[in-house]
């Protein structure tokens, strides 16, 4: 059970001392293409035109990670930060209203972390199509953002939007959300999976917070190398290993900690919150201690699927705390 004061507990802000701050790029791999026509380019107004050769070796296929380590970290772990699909790391940095984001919160409470853009996205960079990427990439519309992040149930053909009454998003900053939507590809998984494996060979022992299309990624990370990863924090997760073809067994004793928000209707949502309900029992009957908080039942209402950036976050991210706090000791 999670204490009244741990829902209540929230960091100072920016109590904090830095040791570093840095980045890195790893996974990916060099590919080489040959046979294409070059182009005459001018790249900047008045300059002279330039024959641009698109042949030649390039790397592809590798995600950005932006760490921050504290002078005296409370933490005995640090903490891997892991979006969500068509989003970047800055799902944790500040949120779309301005105010800190759980980077931040997570800094405040004394763990060092490590905030990844996925391959394809963000400062991670993307590669050509289709002479690499063997599909075309896809883009999230705000309406599709509204509704399928249960911001709302409906957005208008006009641009009219309906929020919930209870929502906790902070809907008059949504086109400061959405301005962070990047494109994504269906056909990256498995370099992703294998650049998310090297950043937890590289990092961890470690904990691994994840979001949305993030968790089937930490899921299987912690299966390649259960050994590393010491808790897993599973942010409406909407992917999972098949059951069928994975060894549990190996995630014994590794907690788990799944959160749901609210208004799960719809096909795809009820899909989604069963699936996780389905994998955090058979994860439990594998002997790994699993808690899984659906929010309404514990009397907090009104958060949508985007939990680091409605205005109750920081509640919820002390729940998070002081579920790890418990089970990282």
């Amino acid at each position: 059970m999670i204490g009244a004061a741990a829902l209540c507990a929230q960091p100072a802000s920016a109590q904090y001392l830095v040791k570093e701050v840095g980045s890195f790029h790893i996974g990916g791999r060099t590919v080489t293409l040959d046979g294409l026509p070059a182009r005459t380019i001018v790249f900047s107004p008045g300059s002279p035109p330039v024959k641009v050769d698109p042949n030649g070796e390039f790397d592809a296929y590798q995600m950005y990670v932006q760490y921050v380590k504290l002078e005296r970290p409370a933490a005995k772990y640090p903490l891997l930060l892991w979006h969500g699909g068509g989003l970047t790391g800055v799902t944790f940095e500040t949120k779309p209203d301005g105010r800190p984001g759980w980077q931040q919160y997570f800094l405040n409470a004394g763990y060092d972390t490590y905030v990844s853009d996925a391959v394809e996205r963000g400062r991670a960079s993307f590669a050509q199509y289709p002479e690499i990427y063997s599909s075309a990439p896809f883009f999230r519309s705000k309406r599709e953002a509204w509704v399928l992040f249960r911001i709302g149930p409906s957005y208008g053909n006009d641009g009219q939007r309906v929020a919930y009454p209870d929502s906790r998003f902070p809907a008059a900053s949504f086109d400061q959300f959405t301005k962070q939507f990047v494109p994504r590809w269906s056909s990256n998984d498995d370099a992703t999976q294998q650049a998310y494996n090297a950043e937890v060979d590289k990092v961890c022992p470690c904990i691994v917070l994840m979001h949305s299309q993030g968790a089937n990624f930490g899921f299987n990370a912690e299966l390649a190398t259960p050994q590393k990863i010491k808790a897993i924090v599973a942010i409406e997760p909407s992917g999972f290993p098949d059951l069928h073809h994975v060894d549990l067994q190996k995630l014994k004793g590794i907690p788990h900690l799944f959160i749901f928000g609210d208004h799960l209707v719809g096909p795809f949502w009820e899909k989604v919150h069963a699936n996780a309900h389905r994998y955090a029992q058979a994860l439990s009957e594998a002997s790994a201690p699993v808690t899984f908080i659906d929010l309404p039942a514990r009397g907090i209402h009104g958060n949508s699927h985007m939990l680091m950036m409605d205005d109750n976050s920081d509640q919820v991210a002390a729940i998070v705390d002081g579920w790890l706090r418990a089970n990282t000791r």
